[in-house]
């Protein structure tokens, strides 16, 4: 019984041979620079390891460190998960919504206003703009406006006080989330075909928002998955902003997240084998985090 199964599956990958000829070299290099890197990072993970000797085997040493010993770990687990809680969902209905929105207009004020929102998340001086906004000065634009209505009397040291930092850096992040999901999105709407909203029409479909869950998104699950992995990933590996404008590391903790802390101990102290197991807690998230995003976008229009 199985060799009959492995032989009609060779008979179907013979016949596919010009496929699989065209995917080896993206597979190829996906092998190399995403899957092997990905375990060998699991497998260091179990070692202890400084860069200059040989890995050494320590079983579950670094995750018991990790987990029961490690306290500003656990503060940087509880900064990414309300992180991503906030910016994950809300970045991801912003992306859509407003790529809903720009969709409806002509196709010159459509490209204008893509450009118009995507800019943000590929600007290079971005964190430089809200260090001015935020800055804990008399010049600070937020400090100048509030002392100019007379609501305080000293500045604020924004980004050197622990309660504001974690709001601000959620801010900026979602100002700088209408990136790649919100591109595939716009994408998506122009895929659908018109022609489904006729039929929809005369099958009962009344108002825009059927339409939206009955048609749109079902046409465009492709994207709305892909959309959900982009964001979901960018909200749990957040790093540059947090560095950016709270520092490395920022007042007692309050903007550590795992890939800081990842960064502090696999570029500043060299302790790969822990970082690897910060890296692998990290992988763990975000994969068990979007197989449940997934279920749950299957299930869009039923």
């Amino acid at each position: 019984m199985l060799s009959s199964w492995w032989a009609l599956k060779w008979r179907e990958m013979k016949a596919s041979k010009h496929s699989y000829i065209l995917l080896a070299p993206y597979m190829i290099l996906f092998m190399l620079f995403t899957v092997l890197p990905v375990l060998i990072s699991i497998v260091l993970s179990f070692t202890y390891f400084n860069m200059l000797e040989f890995p050494r085997f320590v079983g579950w040493d670094n995750y018991t460190r990790l987990f029961l010993e490690d306290d500003i770990f656990l503060t940087a687990m509880k900064n990414t998960l309300l992180f991503a809680a906030v910016t994950g969902p809300v970045s991801y209905l912003a992306c859509f919504i407003f790529a809903w929105i720009i969709n409806e207009l002509g196709p010159k004020m459509r490209a204008f206003m893509t450009l118009v929102f995507y800019a943000p998340s590929i600007s290079g001086n971005v964190y430089f703009i809200w260090l001015i906004i935020f800055s804990g000065d008399r010049y600070g634009i937020v400090n100048g406006f509030l002392i100019k209505l007379g609501l305080i009397l000293e500045p604020i040291q924004w980004l050197k006080t622990e309660s504001y930092i974690m709001p601000i850096i959620i801010l900026v992040q979602l100002w700088l989330s209408l990136g790649t999901g919100f591109l595939a999105f716009i994408a998506g709407l122009q895929t659908v075909d018109k022609t489904l909203y006729e039929a929809g029409a005369v099958d009962g479909i009344r108002n825009r928002w059927q339409e939206l869950w009955f048609i749109t998104l079902p046409s465009m699950r492709p994207q709305l998955m892909f959309g959900a992995v982009i964001q979901l990933t960018t909200s749990f590996a957040v790093a540059d902003v947090s560095i950016a404008l709270a520092g490395f590391p920022s007042v007692n903790y309050a903007a550590e997240t795992i890939v800081t802390h990842l960064i502090d101990y696999g570029t500043t102290r060299f302790e790969m084998g822990f970082a690897s197991a910060i890296a692998t807690v990290l992988f763990v998230l975000m994969v068990g985090t979007n197989l449940i995003v997934q279920k749950l976008l299957h299930k869009v229009g039923e």
